[in-house]
């Protein structure tokens, strides 16, 4: 008999044997989440010493992902054998006792997250929007050596790695080291990208990352000045490139492209990975290293009884009609 709980912290999913891939998909990410100020409400459904959670907040909409901005994903937890569609039907009819609208975003579908959600969801009796909402750039390696995976990439790419690469020093750290990662933040603070929006839990997942052997910290130096720096991690197979800066001043060194050219090296040669994942963003750059575009999907969740929800719906659905007249 499977039996639901809720939970306002996540000291809940310690211990519990989760198997989902990634950085994003582990108690620790969702830790950090609650330690910056996030109050979550972990969705928890137990059948024997099977588990499955949702890792959710309260908002003025009802419930969303327990997530932040450099989150690539969001998916639900489970135990290795857990019955997924079972117990996402069972917590999906619950939840209507926490709220009576649920907007679940950056899912996946290539794990079949976003479906498995959605038909739980339809099936417990909510109305369910779908649409997408961010893209996702990845790279399968394919078993290619980092040398034929450079001669596969654009023209002018490789013209300019042959003609500005000697001009950069290039260090990629394994390890969390307090000065490289000062250095970074330095970079990152005088580089053409917003403010950062929680540098604190930045340092912590890349201390965290750092430890477990998964952190691939790279510098690129001039003159022996630090201009270009980008923070990627690799677990599983994957690489996951988190952040990327450098001086504005120093952008005719085209430092930043020298930089992933040798971590991309790195993970490729040394650590033997099958896919990089460039997280979320359509930025042109991406597709000069990617070469697959997935999208990532929001499911809008109501339930049809609750007049609140009337608005909402229909702004979902004018949207989606002219999202169909505009395809055809």
């Amino acid at each position: 008999m499977a039996e639901v709980s809720y939970h306002e912290t996540v000291n809940v999913l310690q211990g519990l044997p989760f198997t989902g891939r990634g950085p994003f998909a582990r108690p620790e990410w969702f830790a950090l989440l609650e330690q910056s100020g996030m109050r979550p409400l972990v969705a928890l459904v137990r059948e024997g010493p099977e588990a499955l959670a949702l890792p959710l907040v309260r908002s003025d909409g009802g419930l969303e992902p327990l997530s932040n901005w450099y989150a690539f994903t969001w998916t639900e937890l489970a135990t290795g054998d857990a019955p997924r569609e079972a117990l996402l039907a069972h917590l999906a009819r619950d939840l209507g006792s926490q709220a009576s609208r649920v907007t679940l975003s950056k899912l996946p579908d290539e794990n079949g997250c976003a479906t498995r959600l959605e038909r739980a969801f339809r099936e417990a009796g909510w109305i369910v929007l779908r649409e997408p909402c961010d893209t996702n750039h990845v790279l399968p390696v394919a078993g290619r050596s980092y040398a034929e995976y450079l001669a596969a990439r654009p023209g002018p790419l490789r013209t300019t790695l042959k003609r500005k690469a000697k001009k950069v020093q290039v260090e990629i750290l394994t390890s969390f080291e307090v000065g490289a990662w000062e250095a970074y933040e330095a970079v990152y603070s005088e580089s053409w990208k917003p403010a950062e929006g929680d540098p604190a839990l930045l340092r912590r997942f890349a201390e965290a990352e750092g430890a477990a052997g998964r952190l691939r910290l790279g510098l690129a130096r001039h003159e022996g000045a630090v201009i270009a720096a980008q923070v990627w991690t690799v677990e599983d197979g994957t690489a996951y490139i988190h952040k990327l800066a450098h001086l504005e001043s120093a952008r005719p060194l085209s430092a930043g492209t020298t930089l992933s050219a040798a971590l991309f090296e790195h993970v490729i040669d040394r650590d033997r990975v099958e896919w990089v994942d460039f997280g979320t963003g359509d930025d042109p750059y991406k597709r000069d290293w990617m070469e697959q575009v997935r999208p990532r999907w929001r499911l809008g969740c109501f339930r049809p009884g609750n007049p609140r929800n009337w608005f909402a719906l229909a702004k979902g659905l004018a949207r989606k009609l002219v999202s169909r007249r505009a395809a055809g």
